[in-house]
């Protein structure tokens, strides 16, 4: 199913409820049946800050093509974390997690959304005013936070998910306080959300950043989207900078501003990340798991995992399953 939406203000959850015929009732978005299940709900505090949920999986693929015409919300910054609580739905069909991860980029931004079938989407998206991001975190020099406050142009940052993060969200599925209370209740937790973003992007190296062209960032995103799916081939820089047209040296320095890491270091946490998955999901043994990821010596493979978990993945599948 390809959707065409544009975002004026008017609300794009609206704008994707319709085009799925879906169930509109109060602040809630439920998916119909016979395209999946869960829901989406929002809050808008004015101009400086809006909230929604999204908590729902889907049974055919979905593209969306968005294209943003915000003459009054040019200004914001957006939040997006994805995979940040399972869903309450529990379908016939074994799902698949959405991705965790948080982006921070430029509401300015047109984008291309791919959401799989069968995958559960548990994400918090939060459009914060620079102004009211300036109130909050403005006495912070450091540079990657400066970028976000006062960019002019085009950026994109992309980080991994805390705990503290992963805790806090799951928190706004079931908040404890009385409906009155709830949108005061869900403005502080939105507030909270952005103070730990900020401590990961504070654990950054303090290098400006560079303003992005739009080509440039999907670019990098085609090759992040190459290296997660093909983490049995052995990582060639050479060949990935020749595919996406770019230099060497622009595309590790572009690769390491948005990600924050270098290519082979967010290739093989991506790759130890996948080893998890598939020895508590899948339940596949170590040595399967370590061959279906490209690793011919299954010592190394353990060692390597080890540096990112703390234990053998042996050990770690045993402990995931008790």
């Amino acid at each position: 199913m390809k959707l065409s939406l544009t975002d004026d203000g008017s609300g794009i959850m609206l704008k994707f409820a319709q085009a799925l015929g879906a169930t509109v009732q109060g602040r809630f978005v439920y998916i119909p049946e016979n395209i999946g299940g869960g829901y989406m709900t929002g809050i808008s505090w004015g101009q400086d800050l809006r909230m929604m949920i999204r908590n729902y999986y889907l049974k055919e693929d979905v593209l969306i093509e968005r294209t943003n015409e915000l003459a009054n919300f040019k200004d914001d910054v957006i939040f997006l974390l994805s995979g940040v609580f399972p869903s309450p739905v529990h379908p016939e069909k074994q799902m698949s997690m959405e991705q965790p991860n948080v982006q921070i980029c430029a509401h300015a931004f047109s984008s291309v959304m791919t959401m799989p079938s069968h995958t559960i989407f548990g994400s918090v998206t939060m459009a914060v005013s620079k102004q009211h991001l300036r109130q909050l975190f403005g006495k912070i020099g450091h540079p990657i936070v400066q970028t976000v406050l006062e960019a002019k142009d085009n950026f994109l940052f992309e980080t991994d998910v805390s705990p503290e993060i992963i805790k806090t969200a799951s928190e706004m599925l079931h908040q404890p306080v009385p409906e009155s209370l709830e949108s005061h209740y869900f403005k502080i937790k939105c507030e909270e959300l952005l103070c730990y973003i900020f401590a990961l992007l504070l654990q950054r190296d303090a290098v400006p950043a560079s303003s992005i062209h739009i080509n440039d960032i999907k670019a990098i995103y085609g090759i992040k989207l190459f290296l997660q799916s093909h983490f049995d081939t052995p990582l060639n820089i050479a060949t990935l900078a020749k595919n996406a047209h770019m230099s060497e040296p622009k595309l590790r320095k572009i690769f390491r501003q948005t990600f924050g890491k270098g290519v082979f270091e967010y290739y093989q946490s991506s790759r130890m990340q996948e080893a998890a998955r598939l020895l508590i999901e899948k339940r596949l043994t170590v040595s399967d798991v370590g061959y279906q990821l490209g690793f011919t010596n299954l010592s190394h493979f353990s060692r390597v995992f080890e540096q990112y978990f703390g234990m053998k993945p042996k050990k770690f599948s045993v402990s995931r399953m008790l």
